[in-house]
């Protein structure tokens, strides 16, 4: 079945080989089979049509970063930081993600998966198309295997396309010591999540207090040896050589990055690894050290964007409000703000050959938007709301 969109106001996309926005006007689109078949002046096919009226065409949002699946929240925390206790403060008093974990053991299947669609839904009308989405508050084989499974059943439930991450190595639970608990993921977690295709992407919390480089470096490479691809949290609190490791080990995404070094910088400019900022964490947490985006590009790194949503550091899901902190605390223009959650967010979950652009070939995935230009975006801050007319995710209307 055949689909031609009409009467659209601009199409605006990345190019990946001029590296800058391509803006069309007065061209319709033909969507076959969920693929963009024809971007022309018009098409005289017989086939069912959408009158796009005058909106503005983006390819649809792509979170790539993403910690949804949950039970409860921890909202005590958020006055707990009012109050001026810090992550580690709040941690040390059995908060942070500890304090998930026990939530999520204690629930059913049936429970953590309607909890978490529930978690999952409003990225939806917010734009978002395409999310990767994090296990990390199960930490034991079963509680693990459980949170990617409610994964997979999400996504065969909703039409957004859902790429499971396993994250075992988010946080060391209190009956382990560390090295024990990193042997328990290489060698009963990642094997059985592998022959189960439970996963697409292995990340780890590499950072002071959690993951050092060395367990970090043993369960990324044998991940990989079970064709699980790398990610990493690298230089969210301290810098002692995660986005090092992170090129090394070949991860796609090396996240959060608000204390990265020159070393660190350049070690990502040299290779194929995105550098995904994080902002509404940042704001979310109240803080003052943002990653610095402007920094990261100006040197050469691909950098994109996501929510980082989770149940304690930030409940953020719209990618437009992250395009604004973006914009207003990392240094980033419209453009590469816009880049930054399309096609580089495609890129750092490895699908920048079928979404994040709108282009023949690529997946229909677009986002109807009621503004003349692509500034307005983060300029209305409630434009996820307000402002999105319409989605279309494969072709489809959601």
């Amino acid at each position: 079945m055949k689909t031609k969109i009409i009467n659209i106001g601009k199409i605006i996309t990345w190019n990946p080989e001029s590296n800058s926005l391509d803006v069309f006007c007065n061209k319709e689109i033909l969507v076959e089979n969920n693929i963009i078949v024809g971007i022309e002046n018009s098409f005289n096919e017989d086939c069912n049509v959408i009158d796009a009226k005058q909106c503005i065409l983006t390819p649809g949002f792509i979170d790539s970063h993403t910690h949804p699946i949950f039970i409860g929240n921890r909202s005590n925390e958020f006055q707990m930081r009012l109050n001026g206790n810090s992550y580690e403060d709040i941690k040390n008093a059995g908060g942070g993600i500890l304090s998930s974990i026990k939530s999520l053991r204690d629930a059913s299947f049936d429970e953590l998966y309607e909890y978490s669609l529930n978690n999952i839904k409003p990225f939806i009308s917010s734009g978002t198309t395409t999310l990767e989405a994090k296990s990390g508050y199960g930490l034991s084989v079963k509680d693990e295997i459980k949170s990617l499974q409610v994964i997979k059943k999400i996504n065969d439930e909703l039409l957004i396309d859902i790429i499971p991450t396993f994250l075992g190595a988010h946080a060391v639970p209190e009956e382990y010591k560390t090295d024990d608990y990193v042997d328990i993921i290489c060698k009963e977690m990642i094997p059985q999540i592998a022959e189960e295709k439970l996963a697409i992407f292995c990340d780890v919390f590499c950072e002071d207090g959690y993951f050092d480089l060395d367990q970090s470096r043993k369960i990324l490479e044998t991940a990989k040896k079970y064709d699980l691809l790398p990610r990493i949290h690298a230089d969210e609190f301290k810098c002692f050589g995660a986005s090092e490791l992170a090129s090394e080990v070949g991860a796609l995404s090396a996240d959060h990055l608000m204390v990265i070094n020159d070393r660190g910088i350049k070690a990502l400019s040299q290779s194929d690894t995105v550098a995904t900022i994080l902002p509404g964490t940042t704001f979310f947490l109240n803080k003052d050290k943002y990653a610095n985006g402007r920094r990261l590009i100006d040197n050469g790194c691909y950098v994109a964007l996501a929510s980082d949503f989770n149940p304690g550091t930030c409940t953020l899901r719209s990618l437009s409000n992250i395009m604004y902190l973006a914009m207003q605390h990392c240094g980033l223009t419209i453009e590469e703000s816009f880049l930054g959650v399309t096609f580089n967010a495609a890129k750092s979950l490895k699908k920048e050959h079928s979404i994040g652009l709108i282009r023949n070939k690529y997946n229909a995935d677009f986002i109807f938007w009621d503004i003349k230009e692509l500034s307005e975006i983060p300029y209305w801050f409630d434009s996820s709301y307000t402002k999105i007319n319409k989605i279309m995710k494969n072709g489809e209307i959601l």
